[in-house]
């Protein structure tokens, strides 16, 4: 199932729907618009049994796309998790995993433009799949990994490169970076994990104006997702709404004002941004 967070105008609340067959079914009337919270209180088999009960109502090209969760705390994020874009940023690859955080406030939607701070020139895309956690999770360990995971969702981990170049090169924390606002963009929709048998064998890819710059395969990763959130919830709650974004591949590049970005992760979904700089 495919359970997204939408709005009919720009002016119309938020909405809970469900993507069947190409269409949006509605379930504004189960009384909330997370979907989290819905799995959590209907459970999957019996939700999927109220889909199929409704008919299509909405078009996708005619909906205002939020980001899929409708709360969360935090956006925990992997660095240097695939070892070819180590090699690219001239790193080493970790012997752990490496963790930096993005505000809950830059998270945008599907369709919804990326927008560059006025200090910045150089943006760059880093498509990820990112994991949504299901429950309040602490101390799990990784052969149970699956009890915390409600789906997954697509993330595009913007980055102001020139910015995190020269806190680097100070020895000093880059996360304003990658913390602006709009530079999470993540969905279009909650895939939930009866869509995901294997998140570990998924092909990832981002095209720039029809240009591929990024494939690869999660099965790539570094750390895989056991690892990652046994690793995260040591010491540390995850509470539910939060995403584990499990870290880019090869093929980060410069983006331009205007350029429409398509970062799709198969069996999970297409998130499309497109770039807008503040001083083009």
């Amino acid at each position: 199932m495919f359970l997204g967070r939408i709005r009919r105008s720009a002016s119309a609340p938020v909405e809970l729907v469900a993507l069947r067959g190409g269409a949006l079914v509605s379930l504004s009337d189960l009384g909330t618009d997370d979907p989290v919270a819905l799995l959590n209180s209907h459970g999957l088999d019996r939700l999927t049994e109220e889909v199929s009960r409704r008919r299509p109502v909405l078009d996708e090209a005619e909906v205002l796309f939020e980001p899929p969760v409708a709360t969360c705390t935090k956006i925990c994020c992997l660095a240097l998790n695939y070892v070819a874009h180590a090699e690219e940023s001239g790193m080493e690859v970790p012997p752990e995993p490496v963790l930096f955080f993005k505000p809950p406030s830059a998270l945008t939607g599907h369709n919804q433009p990326v927008v560059a701070p006025a200090r910045t020139r150089h943006l760059e895309h880093e498509v990820e799949l990112a994991v949504v956690i299901g429950k309040v999770t602490k101390g799990l360990p990784a052969e149970r990994w699956r009890e915390a995971v409600a789906g997954y969702t697509v993330l595009n981990d913007m980055t102001a490169r020139d910015l995190q170049l020269a806190n680097i090169s100070r020895n000093v924390p880059w996360d304003q970076s990658k913390g602006f606002d709009t530079f999470a963009p993540a969905g279009p929709y909650l895939a939930t994990v009866d869509e995901v048998p294997d998140p570990q064998s998924l092909e990832l890819t981002l095209e720039v104006d029809g240009e591929v710059r990024q494939r690869a395969n999660t099965k790539q990763m570094v750390f895989g997702i056991p690892r990652l959130i046994a690793d995260l919830s040591d010491g540390m709650t995850l509470l539910p709404g939060d995403l584990i974004a499990t870290g880019t591949v090869a093929g980060i590049a410069p983006l331009a004002h205007g350029d429409t970005m398509r970062a799709t992760v198969a069996g999970v979904g297409t998130l499309v941004n497109t770039v807008r700089f503040r001083s083009a």
